[in-house]
């Protein structure tokens, strides 16, 4: 059996409502000779069953897997991959030669695990130490689940746990070169998981992406903060006029570059190393359409009034730039600013540019980056794409 942690009186209401994480202030059992990753089996004052999970030195001492008495064994993790996996396949989304999130950690019941899907390779990430005990037992699910379009499993754990794991990134099943081609909607990307941002492409704007190539034909077009040219290379596929890409990383536009060659649509695109806030103040052309896509301005509470003025800043130029009838797109990854607040934020940009302004969708995060009815902080992907008059 595994060690028991007991709840301080009243501390149970959360897990009651089936809210995976347990702050460590919540717990009464001492828990100083807890290891980290230890699986543990959690009870309330009076000695409930609550759920079974792993323990982590830290403000968010357990992560629930399961609200019920059950050993996370390979049994667990088989039936755990197969549901995962058969939510993507019935939704359309996982394909043989496709990009797909396979697990979405909270969002698919499994707290702190991310699994993305490239043609036939996994790329697996941690966020909590627990689950380095499980690895065997997921590559094994995988390998059942997927057949033969379970290529290989990369480990990039190295940088989303503790330094004092000492964790090396690697191939735990087969092998695959970098980069390594995918494709989304009809257009290939290559994807480089060793070196590359997160996983090696930022799967959650597939939906918005679509929507951009919806309204692109004939349009000029600001990609700001392009990363791997996603929303340029739909805007180019929809026969936009015109496409800039520009991002402060000459890596990132290398790589943008090295998927428009792979599409056969370096016509009439440009591309720019620099920062956004700059061009945005001196714009070569008037655009009809700007993506504004940035990195998370915010990844702590300490951090979210400056994120807040970073946001309002960034938007208000775009609104202050973009031609009479365009359309923004913008976006925001904080967690710490949740979809009301960047909401207000964006009218705060557009009174203050003056501008009169629509709002025409609300957007989110895909289908495969699910949300738990129970873990609301996982909607972290905050987007509106908003008419300017």
């Amino acid at each position: 059996m595994y060690p028991q942690v007991a709840l301080k009186k009243g501390k149970e209401s959360s897990l009651l409502r089936r809210h995976p994480w347990i702050f460590s202030g919540a717990i009464a059992t001492n828990f100083n000779a807890f290891l980290d990753g230890e699986c543990v089996r959690v009870v309330s004052h009076t000695g409930e069953y609550l759920g079974t999970g792993h323990f982590q030195h830290g403000s968010i001492a357990v992560r629930i897997l399961t609200f019920d008495e059950e050993d996370l064994d390979q049994k667990f993790w088989d039936k755990k991959v197969q549901s995962m996996v058969s939510l993507r396949v019935n939704l359309g989304l996982l394909y043989p030669e496709g990009i797909c999130r396979l697990c979405h950690g909270e969002g698919d019941e499994i707290p702190g695990l991310i699994m993305d899907f490239y043609n036939g390779v996994v790329v697996l990430q941690c966020h909590s130490v627990g689950l380095l005990n499980h690895v065997n037992a997921i590559r094994s699910a995988l390998k059942k689940t997927l057949g033969n379009n379970f290529v290989a499993l990369y480990h990039k754990s190295s940088e989303t746990l503790p330094k004092r794991q000492n964790i090396e990134n690697g191939f735990l099943h087969g092998d695959c070169p970098t980069p390594h081609i995918a494709e989304e909607d009809g257009i290939k990307y290559a994807i480089d998981w060793i070196s590359g941002q997160k996983t090696g492409f930022y799967i959650d704007q597939r939906d918005n992406r679509a929507l951009l190539g919806k309204m692109a034909s004939g349009k000029t077009v600001l990609n700001a903060f392009c990363y791997s040219g996603g929303f340029s290379l739909q805007a180019l596929k929809n026969k936009a006029k015109l496409v800039y890409s520009l991002d402060a990383s000459a890596k990132a536009i290398a790589l943008t570059e090295k998927n428009l060659a792979l599409n056969n649509l370096h016509d009439n695109h440009v591309s720019v190393v620099g920062d956004a806030m700059d061009f945005l103040k001196d714009l070569p052309e008037p655009f009809d359409i700007i993506i504004l896509d940035p990195p998370a301005f915010a990844k702590h509470l300490d951090k979210k009034h400056k994120a807040i003025q970073g946001y309002k800043r960034l938007n208000a130029h775009a609104l202050r730039q973009i031609k009479s009838g365009g359309i923004l797109f913008t976006f925001s990854c904080s967690q710490v600013v949740d979809k009301a607040l960047f909401k207000h934020t964006i009218v705060a940009a557009a009174i203050e540019s003056g501008r009169k302004v629509k709002i025409l969708h609300q957007l989110h995060q895909p289908a495969d980056h699910p949300v738990g009815a129970f873990h609301p902080e996982g909607e972290y992907l905050k987007g509106l794409v908003l008419y300017v008059e």
